[in-house]
C-alpha cells in the first residue's frame, strides 16, 4: 500500500483575481495555486501579505468573481477540472468566508472537450456568467432575482453553439441591460484563421430565457485578419467627460468607447459594436499575446509570451476612439495572469516563473520591481543532492531527518529557466565563526552594566569557562576576568538578574555578583557533593546537589537556602526547569520512577506529578524539560515539553490556574536524547530548539505545535544573543566551532537559485566530481525569427558556478535539442571506473528522408570532466531515432530511441574516442518516454501503453546472442510520463492526467498470462502531472509506519516524497482515512473520495485505492478533539496514539 504527501505544495500560479470579499476593507488578490486558494492583502508599501489559505478538493480550472444585486461583498465562482463547481463569499451571520452554492455535474461524460482551456466570462455588472467547457456548448447562469436567494446561482440552460473552436469569450460593456457577449473563434481546423461573433444573452426583454444563438441570432460578425489572435478585450464606457453620443447618421457615425479589442499577433482591431466601426492598427513588432489587466479605460496592460509587457493605449477625441498604439513596457515573468491592484501596484501571476508585483509609472514609463513570489513551476527535472548524509555513495537517509533531504530542479522556461536548490525545514544561516572551539558543553548570552541588548557570551567546557564581549560594531574579544565570575570551573548557569546583578552556577558554588562593581555580593556553597542540575528565574534559585538533595534558594534574598528535601535511595534528579513566565513553580524529572513533578518552589512539595516512562520502555528516563507559551495565549495554556533518553519528545498541556498536565502527547525526534532551549518570540512567546544528533525547532503553526528539523545537523547546544551587531540571533556550539547563526522562526521552503536564463530541460549530478550537468535549451527572437539551441553545461554544486564552456549542440542546419541526461560509471581506456556524462538528442524536423545526413535522428554523447572540471566530449554515436531517455545496466549503456529499446556495449579506445555496440534490442508498443533500471530487469514508460518489463538475458558464452525479453506489461491504456522501481517488483508510474499508478509484476500467477500481467496494487489521482520520477533509499527502522522510496517533481512546482506503508498499519490508515474523509469539511464541499479517485479516458473509480494522501491525514490535528474522539472510535488506538502516529508521518517529510 503507498503513501503521498508534498514536500513542497505546488506553487505555480495559473489564476489570480482581485476581488472584494471582506466587509469594509480593501478589495484583496486570491491567488489559484492547483487545490489551493491563497488570500493575500495589500499594503501600502505596495507588497503583498498572505493572510489566508483554503484547501480544495480539486484541481482550480476556473476562477472569477459575481456581485449580488445590493451586496456589499462580492462572491468567488472557483471551478475545477473534475467537473465540480462551487461559490463563496463572507457569511454576515457567521463572521467568516463560508461556502454558498456547490455543484457537481452528475452526467455521463458525452461532449467533446473544449480545444482550448476551461473558459468562464463574467458581464461587467457581475450579474450574469457564461462557462465553456465542451466543444459547441456553452452554459449560462446567473444570479438569483428573488431577494432571499441572492447569494445563490441560477443554471439557466445549456445551449449549443456553431462556434466549435472558441479561443475567447467576452462580455460587452452595454447601455440597455440585455448582457451581449462576443466570440473569438476559428472557423476552420485545417487553416488557422480569426473571426468575432457578437450574441445577445437573452432573448426576452427580463434576461429569463437564453438566446438560441442560432445564425440569425448573431448581432454581429466580423472577419479579423490575424489567424494568431486569441485575445478579447471588452473597452468600458467612460466617464462622463467621454459620455458617447448618438449618430443617426451611420455612414458619418464614428467607433467609440464601449467596444472591444482584438489582439493579434501582427494586428489590432477595435470594434464599436453600437456604431458597428472598426479601427485597425498594425503592430510594429509582432509577438504573442497571453494576458491583459485594465489600467484604466484608455490603458491596458498586455503581456507576451517572452516576458516582455506592453502597454496597450486607445488614442482618444473625447469618447471617440482614432486610434491605438502599442508600446513596450517592461519586463517581467512569462505571464499567465496579469490584476491590476489600483495605486499603480500590477500583479503578475506566473506557471512558467516567479510571480511578481510590480509599481508602474506610465507617465515616466517605468515598471519597478517590489516583491517576488517565489515558484518553481514548471519542475521539468529534479535529481536528489543529498539525503542530510553527505558521506558515502548512497542516497540513503535515516527516518528522524526530515527536512533534511536537499533536492535540485530544473525549474521554469525559457527566460524564467534557473537551477532550484528546494531544501525544506527551518533555516539556519551562518553569520560568522566565532572561534574553532570542541567540547561545548553549554552557552550563556548576558548583559553587561548598562547595556541595553546582548553583549556577552559564556562558554562553558567540562573544566573550564571562557568569556567573549562584543562591541555595537561586531567585534569579538575573549577576556580573562568578567565582575568576579568564576573561569576555573565548568558553568552550570549564567544569567542577568533585574536589578543589576549576574547569576553564575558552577559545580561546586553558586555566586551573585554585582555588574557595576564586578564585586561578588554573595556566595553559595553545598556542605557537600556537587551541584549536578540547576535552573533559574528572576526569584528563585533550584538545584540538585548529587542528583539526591534537591534545594530551592531566594536569589533576590542574597541566596538564602528555603527549602530542601533529601531523596536519599528513593530516586535522583534527572533534570530541572524553572519556567520564565510562573516564578512560583518548577519541574523536576526523576531517574528511578521515570516520573515528571511540578513543584512549589517554596515548599519543595509536589503540585503535579506524571509517569512519563513508556510501558514498553522501562530505561527511559526524562533527561530535559522545558515549560513555556508555545501556542498563542488565546488558543492554549502553557505546554510541557520533556526529552526522554531514547529520543522521544513528551508534551503535556499545562493547566494556566492548577498547573494540571492533560493531552500527553509523544513525538520520536532522533535515538539520542534531546537538549531543550527556549527562543523568545514577540508576544510572550517562545520556540523550543532541539539539539539531538538532527536538531528541530518546536514552534506554533495553524494552532498547532509543528517540530520541523533545522537545516544545520551538528548543533549540540545553543542560546538566543539579540546582539546589537547580530540582532535577533542565536549561538551554535558543533563539535568543532561556535557561530553565530540567524535562525527562521518556522519551518520553510529554503529554495536557493541559479537564473539560467533558458529553460533546464535535465539534470545529472555527480557526487564525486561535485558538479550538476545540465541539458539546457534557450528560446530567443532575432531579426524578428524565433531561434532555438540547445547545450550541455557544467555546474558546482555549492555555488552553482558554471565549469567550463558549455557544450552547444549543432543548430545550424537542423535544431538539436537534449532529452537525457544521466551520470554513469564506465571503464576508460585504462580499465579503470570514471564518472562519465551521457547525452542522449533528436533533431526538431519533419524530414522522412532516409538518405545521407537525414538519416541521422539523434545522438548519444559521453562527456568527460578534465582536471580544470571542465566538460569534453569522449565519444558520440548517430542514431536513426530521437533518443528519449537513457540508462545504465552494469556496463552497458541502455536508450529509449524513438520506437526501440536498445542495449549497447561501451568501449572507450582512448581519452578522446570511444565505440558504442548495439548488442539487443527491442520494440515497445509505440513511443518510449522513460527508463527505469533494476537489475536486469528494464521498465519502459509508454507513451500510449502504460509500462512493460524486458529482461536483459545476456549471450551464453557466445552460443546465443544476448537479448532484450518482454517479462510482463500493464495492459491498460495510459499515457505514461516517468517510472520509477520501489520495491521488489512493484513500480511507480505517473501519466498525464496526474495519476499515479503502483504495479506489480504477478510472479505468482496460475498461467503464463497471469504472471505477463502486470496488477494494479494501489492508485490515486494527484491532480498534477508528474515530470520526473527519483527513487531513494531510507534505513527506516522495524517500527516505521511508512518507508520513504521516491521523489517526486510536477508540473504545477509540487516535490512530493512516495513511500510505502508497512502492513501493520495499512488496514489503520485506510480505515482512518475513510473515516476523516466524512468529518472533514473543505472549501466547496467537494468529496475527497471524488478529488483523489482515479480517472482517465477509459475508467474512472469511486475513489483512491489501497493509497494514503499525506497531506489530508494532517487536517486531522486542525480539528477538535470531540470530532477527533469521534473519528478514532472504533479504530483501535485512541486519540493520543492517532495523533502522535499524524505527527510522526508529518515528520517524515
Amino acid at each position: 500500500m503507498a503513501y503521498i504527501a508534498p514536500i513542497h505544495r505546488p506553487n505555480s500560479v495559473r489564476h489570480a483575481l482581485r476581488v472584494n470579499l471582506f466587509p469594509g476593507e480593501d478589495e484583496c488578490l486570491i491567488l489559484a495555486k492547483t487545490n489551493r486558494l491563497e488570500i493575500w492583502k495589500l499594503e501600502e508599501s505596495g507588497t503583498l501579505v498572505h493572510t489566508d489559505t483554503k484547501a480544495v478538493n480539486g484541481t482550480i480550472s476556473i476562477l472569477q468573481k459575481l456581485r449580488p444585486r445590493d451586496a456589499e461583498t462580492e462572491l468567488v465562482f472557483v471551478g475545477t477540472d473534475r467537473f465540480h463547481y462551487f461559490t463563496f463569499g463572507w457569511d454576515a451571520a457567521g463572521g467568516k468566508l463560508e461556502t454558498i452554492d456547490s455543484f457537481f455535474d452528475i452526467h455521463e461524460k458525452h461532449m467533446r472537450d473544449a480545444q482550448s482551456q476551461d473558459m468562464c466570462a463574467v458581464d461587467p455588472t457581475g450579474r450574469f456568467m457564461v462557462v465553456l467547457l465542451w466543444e459547441g456548448v456553452i452554459n449560462v447562469l446567473r444570479m438569483h432575482t428573488v431577494k432571499s436567494k441572492r447569494q445563490n446561482l441560477h443554471w439557466m440552460d445549456q445551449i449549443r453553439v456553431s462556434e466549435l473552436f472558441i479561443k475567447c469569450t467576452t462580455f460587452l460593456h452595454v447601455e440597455t441591460g440585455h448582457p451581449k457577449i462576443a466570440f473569438l473563434y476559428q472557423s476552420r481546423t485545417d487553416i488557422p484563421d480569426s473571426r468575432i461573433v457578437t450574441y445577445r444573452l437573452t432573448a426576452d426583454d427580463k434576461n429569463t430565457e437564453v438566446s438560441r444563438f442560432d445564425i440569425k441570432d448573431q448581432v454581429d460578425r466580423i472577419d479579423f485578419q490575424d489567424p494568431g489572435a486569441s485575445m478579447l478585450i471588452p473597452v468600458g464606457r467612460g466617464e462622463e467627460d467621454q459620455k458617447r453620443y448618438i449618430v443617426r447618421n451611420a455612414s458619418t457615425a464614428r467607433a467609440q468607447l464601449g467596444g472591444l479589442i482584438a489582439v493579434g499577433e501582427t494586428r489590432l482591431l477595435y470594434y464599436d459594436d453600437a456604431a458597428k466601426k472598426e479601427v485597425q492598427t498594425s503592430l510594429r513588432e509582432s509577438s504573442i499575446f497571453v494576458a491583459w489587466a485594465e489600467y484604466d479605460v484608455s490603458h491596458y496592460f498586455i503581456a507576451d509570451d517572452y516576458g516582455k509587457l506592453w502597454l496597450l493605449e486607445l488614442l482618444l477625441d473625447g469618447a471617440v476612439v482614432t486610434g491605438m498604439q502599442m508600446t513596450k513596457f517592461g519586463e517581467t515573468s512569462r505571464a499567465n495572469c496579469l490584476v491590476y491592484m489600483g495605486n499603480n501596484i500590477l500583479f503578475v501571476g506566473s506557471h512558467y516563473g516567479d510571480s511578481q508585483v510590480f509599481h508602474v509609472n506610465l507617465e515616466e514609463g517605468r515598471l519597478d520591481l517590489i516583491q517576488t513570489l517565489n515558484s518553481i513551476a514548471p519542475i521539468l527535472d529534479l535529481n536528489v543532492m543529498d539525503m542530510g548524509n553527505r558521506e558515502g555513495e548512497g542516497q540513503t537517509t535515516n527516518e528522524y531527518s526530515s527536512g533534511q533531504a536537499r533536492i535540485v530542479t530544473g525549474s521554469g522556461v525559457h527566460k524564467d529557466g534557473s537551477l532550484r536548490s528546494v531544501r525544506s525545514g527551518v533555516g539556519l544561516d551562518d553569520v560568522g565563526v566565532l572561534a574553532d572551539m570542541e567540547n561545548v558543553r553549554a552557552l550563556f548570552s548576558l548583559k553587561s552594566h548598562g547595556a541595553a541588548k546582548t553583549d556577552t557570551l559564556v562558554v562553558s567546557f567540562l573544566t573550564e569557562t571562557r568569556i567573549f564581549t562584543f562591541s555595537p560594531d561586531g567585534d569579538v574579544e575573549e577576556v580573562e576576568k568578567f565582575g568576579g565570575m568564576i573561569f576555573e570551573e565548568q558553568t552550570l548557569l549564567a544569567r542577568n538578574l533585574p536589578n543589576g546583578r549576574l547569576l553564575q552556577v558552577t559545580t561546586s558554588s553558586a555566586l551573585l555578583v554585582d555588574l557595576e562593581s564586578g564585586v561578588v555580593v554573595s556566595t553559595w556553597k553545598p556542605a557537600e557533593g556537587q551541584i549536578t542540575n540547576v535552573s533559574a528565574n528572576d526569584e528563585w534559585l533550584l538545584l540538585a546537589v548529587d542528583g539526591r538533595v534537591l534545594l530551592s534558594i531566594q536569589v533576590q534574598q542574597d541566596l538564602v537556602r528555603v527549602e530542601h528535601n533529601d531523596l536519599e535511595e528513593k530516586d535522583q534528579v534527572a533534570c530541572i526547569h524553572l519556567p520564565p513566565e510562573y516564578p512560583s513553580i518548577g519541574v523536576v524529572g526523576f531517574w528511578k520512577s521515570g516520573m515528571i513533578s511540578i513543584i512549589d518552589l517554596k515548599n519543595l512539595q509536589s503540585i503535579h506529578g506524571e509517569v512519563v516512562r513508556r510501558k514498553d520502555n522501562n530505561a527511559s528516563i526524562p533527561r530535559d524539560i522545558a515549560l513555556a507559551q508555545v501556542l498563542p495565549p488565546h488558543l492554549a495554556g502553557p505546554t510541557l515539553f520533556v526529552a526522554m533518553e531514547d529520543g522521544f519528545v513528551v508534551t503535556f498541556n499545562v493547566s494556566k490556574t492548577d498547573f494540571s498536565l492533560s493531552g500527553r502527547k509523544s513525538v520520536v525526534l532522533g535515538t539520542q536524547q534531546a537538549g531543550l532551549k527556549l527562543l523568545p518570540r514577540a508576544d510572550g512567546i517562545y520556540n523550543v530548539f532541539a539539539t539531538s544528533e538532527h536538531p528541530s525547532l518546536c514552534y506554533a503553526a495553524e494552532g498547532r505545535i509543528v517540530y520541523s528539523a533545522v537545516t544545520a545537523d551538528d548543533a549540540t547546544c545553543v542560546c538566543p544573543f539579540d546582539a546589537e551587531a547580530f540582532p535577533d540571533s542565536i549561538v551554535v556550539a558543533t563539535e568543532k566551532e561556535v557561530k553565530i547563526s540567524l535562525i527562521d522562526v518556522e519551518r520553510r521552503t529554503h529554495v536557493q537559485t541559479l537564473p539560467m536564463g533558458q529553460t533546464v530541460r535535465r539534470i545529472a549530478y555527480s557526487r564525486n566530481e561535485r558538479a550538476f550537468g545540465l541539458g539546457c535549451f534557450n528560446r530567443y527572437i532575432k531579426n524578428n525569427e524565433e531561434i532555438v539551441t540547445s547545450s550541455f553545461k557544467l555546474v558546482d554544486e555549492v555555488i552553482f558556478k558554471q565549469l567550463g564552456d558549455d557544450i552547444l549542440l549543432d543548430s545550424s542546419h537542423r535544431v538539436e535539442m537534449i532529452e537525457a541526461v544521466i551520470r554513469a560509471e564506465l571503464s576508460d581506456s585504462y580499465g579503470n571506473m570514471v564518472e562519465r556524462f551521457l547525452i542522449g538528442t533528436s533533431y526538431l524536423d519533419d524530414a522522412q528522408s532516409t538518405a545521407g545526413e537525414d538519416a541521422v535522428r539523434g545522438r548519444i554523447l559521453i562527456v568527460g570532466v578534465d582536471k580544470e572540471r571542465g566538460p569534453y566530449v569522449v565519444g558520440k554515436r548517430h542514431l536513426k531515432g530521437a533518443c528519449r531517455a537513457l540508462g545504465v545496466m552494469g556496463d552497458k549503456i541502455i536508450a529509449a530511441l524513438a520506437k526501440t529499446i536498445v542495449a549497447y556495449s561501451y568501449h572507450e579506445t582512448s581519452s578522446t574516442t570511444a565505440e558504442m555496440t548495439k548488442i539487443a534490442s527491442y520494440r515497445p508498443a509505440t513511443y518510449p518516454v522513460d527508463l527505469a533500471i533494476e537489475g536486469n530487469i528494464i521498465a519502459v514508460a509508454d507513451l500510449m501503453k502504460s509500462i512493460t518489463l524486458v529482461e536483459y538475458v545476456p549471450s551464453n558464452e557466445g552460443s546465443t546472442k544476448a537479448k532484450l525479453v518482454e517479462v510482463s506489461r500493464h495492459y491498460q491504456s495510459v499515457w505514461a510520463t516517468a517510472v520509477c522501481h520501489v520495491d521488489g517488483d512493484s513500480w511507480l508510474e505517473s501519466d498525464a492526467q496526474g495519476n499515479l499508478l503502483v504495479l506489480r509484476r504477478n510472479l505468482d500467477g496460475v498461467t503464463i498470462e497471469d504472471k505477463r500481467r502486470m496488477e494494479v496494487t494501489s492508485e490515486i489521482n494527484l491532480g498534477e502531472m508528474v515530470n520526473k520520477i527519483r527513487k531513494i533509499t531510507v534505513d527506516a527502522s522495524e517500527n516505521a509506519a511508512v518507508v520513504p522510496r521516491a521523489f517526486l517533481g510536477t508540473t504545477e512546482g509540487g516535490v512530493y516524497l512516495f513511500g510505502l506503508v508497512s502492513p501493520k498499519y495499512q488496514d489503520l490508515l485506510m480505515r482512518f482515512q475513510n473515516k476523516l474523509a466524512e468529518a472533514v469539511e473543505t472549501t466547496g464541499n467537494i468529496l475527497f473520495s471524488r478529488y483523489r479517485s482515479f480517472r482517465n479516458e477509459e475508467r474512472e473509480s469511486d475513489g483512491p485505492f489501497r493509497f494514503i494522501d499525506g497531506e489530508f491525514l494532517e487536517r486531522f490535528l486542525d480539528i477538535d478533539e470531540k470530532t477527533q474522539a469521534e473519528i478514532c472510535a472504533g479504530l483501535g488506538p485512541d486519540v493520543e496514539d492517532m495523533r502522535n502516529l499524524v505527527e510522526e508521518l508529518k515528520r517524515i517529510h
